[in-house]
């Protein structure tokens, strides 16, 4: 591409973080849509094509593609996340842009309206987290500037990106935790959103931070059952167990994919390593 005139690579004199990275091309952008890739993430020759249509109204502000997993086969988290991926896009995403309020544009596939983001780059480029500059969560973060800004923000299933994800529990642990951080961030200033918002967001949004909560105190207190009386908590575990079957078989039968069913594994991630995490990451 540097032998193409129609492209301009910018090169920073040293690494200053993806968020001071995108401000600085979008700074010297000159064209009305602004699309965001992450380095590791490979596009679908349509997802331009695909992306555009959603930014017609001059109401949306940003939209975002379909996330997979390129390395989905490499190893069996590899396929969970893929799965997760799928679960995140297509029902969490899906449902809050039938609301016109995407919560988080993910990074590695989002296009933006420039204008906008013109509008926004001081308060995006001066967030601070816990006294320094804040240097995870851009995605989450510009997609609620945009909210508060009064546009909607979209999610176009048929724009698929193609995102390299941990094939180990180290690195994928060091992901969530991020992630983690990120979200409990900006919930605050999601909620001052909420408002001007449909109700159903408002569910959402309580329901995603209430959820972990509830299910963390349901484990606590069949381990404290266990280790008070040396009884088996049955109904909790029937009740995870339960909830996890039905939610497995719907998606399933959703997507068409029996792989789904799979997705069951995933509880113990959660319970055990991700519900730890989450509590940490609030510190």
């Amino acid at each position: 591409f540097a032998r193409n005139p129609r492209v301009n690579i910018i090169l920073l004199p040293q690494n200053v973080g993806k968020r001071k990275a995108q401000i600085a091309a979008i700074r010297r952008s000159s064209g009305d849509l602004v699309l965001n890739v992450d380095s590791d993430t490979i596009l679908a020759p349509d997802v331009i094509a695909k992306l555009v249509p959603k930014m017609q109204d001059p109401m949306v502000g940003a939209a975002m593609g379909q996330l997979t997993a390129s390395n989905r086969s490499d190893t069996w988290l590899t396929r969970l996340i893929d799965m997760e991926y799928w679960l995140a896009c297509n029902e969490e995403r899906a449902a809050q842009a039938h609301f016109g309020a995407v919560m988080c544009c993910c990074g590695p596939c989002a296009m933006y309206r420039r204008s906008a983001l013109l509008s926004l780059l001081d308060q995006y480029e001066s967030q601070f987290f816990r006294g320094k500059p804040s240097d995870f969560g851009e995605d989450r973060h510009l997609t609620i500037l945009m909210l508060k800004a009064g546009f909607r923000t979209e999610y176009v299933p048929g724009a698929i990106a193609a995102t390299v994800v941990p094939d180990k529990l180290g690195p994928y642990l060091r992901q969530q935790l991020r992630w983690a951080r990120s979200t409990f961030r900006d919930t605050l200033l999601g909620l001052r959103l909420l408002p001007s918002l449909d109700r159903y967001l408002t569910l959402d949004v309580v329901g995603q931070n209430l959820g972990p909560l509830l299910l963390a105190l349901s484990v606590l207190t069949g381990l404290a059952e266990l280790a008070l009386t040396a009884t088996v908590p049955w109904w909790t575990v029937l009740m995870i167990v339960s909830m996890t079957f039905i939610r497995c078989t719907v998606v399933a039968f959703r997507a068409r994919q029996l792989r789904f069913l799979g997705f069951s594994l995933h509880t113990f991630i959660n319970i055990f390593l991700l519900l730890p995490l989450k509590a940490y990451a609030r510190h």
